[in-house]
């Protein structure tokens, strides 16, 4: 599931015939409902769910203004939420599996100057698998914390500063640099695809609360 129709599409006629693309909008609960109804009736279920969906504003905090929180919470916290309590009924029913996307920026390693609010959110993820965990044994949820990746080619390739200010981003990738926050060390899409089909295969009541994905530095 995601927002952009096009796109799905595009993914659906290369993932092969057995690939169903739902359109869904993690800020609006209905429209989670529905995807997650969608999904449910051409799938015959639910054994796991994949959260990917995060914006990454570059602001320095204080500039960041209450619209923009607002933005970076409805998309990488409760939209997390809503998703995955929407498809709770089917994942217990499976006795299934939920995998957050996390990043080293908030759980590894100190938050990287004017990602701020991305750092936060994503924080406030690493917290909200506990609690899931804690209200929900019988399924397996995981922070799955991601190291600097490899960017994609054509519609794949990651849109997350697309809409950053050029001259913040050259200060700010300046500063990153100079601190060695940037290793420089990529990880590869395939491998995160394998990490995150190795956590499937694991039994719910032993499936891990954290896992970090980062390439070791001499690797790209």
């Amino acid at each position: 599931m995601a927002r952009r129709g096009d796109l799905l599409a595009t993914a659906q006629k290369e993932a092969g015939d057995d690939t169903v693309a739902i359109t869904c909008d993690v800020t609006d609960p209905a429209s989670c409902a529905s995807g997650v109804a969608e999904a449910v009736e051409e799938l015959g279920g639910i054994d796991a769910l994949i959260y990917t969906p995060a914006i990454s504003p570059l602001v320095r905090l204080a500039e960041t203004d209450i619209d923009t929180w607002r933005r970076v919470f409805d998309t990488n916290v409760t939209g997390a939420a809503i998703v995955t309590a929407a498809a709770l009924p089917h994942l217990t029913e499976s006795g299934g599996h939920v995998v957050f996307l996390s990043s080293v920026i908030a759980s590894s390693g100190p938050p990287w100057p004017g990602l701020g609010a991305y750092a936060v959110s994503k924080a406030a993820l690493d917290k909200l698998v506990e609690a899931w965990r804690a209200e929900h044994p019988d399924i397996g949820f995981t922070r799955l914390v991601v190291g600097e990746c490899a960017g994609g080619e054509g519609d794949a390739m990651t849109q997350i500063a697309n809409d950053w200010d050029a001259d913040l981003a050259a200060e700010m990738v300046t500063m990153w640099l100079q601190r060695n926050y940037m290793t420089g060390a990529l990880i590869e899409v395939d491998d995160l695809v394998n990490a995150v089909h190795a956590l499937l295969q694991t039994g719910p009541t032993v499936s891990p609360s954290s896992v970090i994905l980062a390439s070791r530095p001499g690797r790209s």
